[in-house]
């Protein structure tokens, strides 16, 4: 890793969140995304918090450990990760990017 490299951040998953912290984020108002079982590459430009209404994924970064959340799971990315999704039960979910 160069001095200008910074460590990638992780992946960060909050299980069943709670009414209050998801209308403090403003979940219900952000898009759905929804996706049937499949598995492809991914990459963030920017961060990415999405809340699961339904599904089981699960996402590898590259060069790191996977990551599996599901329904009623707060989700957030970190910009600049590159990853497989791999959904092993179709996902609908609320997004919302930066």
């Amino acid at each position: 890793m160069t001095q200008t490299e910074k460590p990638m951040a992780d992946i960060k998953i909050e299980h069943d969140p709670g009414a209050e912290r998801l209308a403090a984020q403003g979940v219900w108002s952000w898009p759905i995304w929804e996706k049937e079982e499949s598995e492809f590459p991914w990459h963030y430009d920017e961060p990415e918090t999405c809340y699961l209404l339904e599904g089981d994924v699960v996402v590898t970064p590259d060069g790191g450990q996977p990551a599996r959340f599901g329904k009623g799971d707060l989700v957030t990315f970190p910009a600049g990760m590159s990853c497989t999704w791999k959904v092993r039960k179709a996902v609908r979910k609320h997004y919302r990017f930066g």
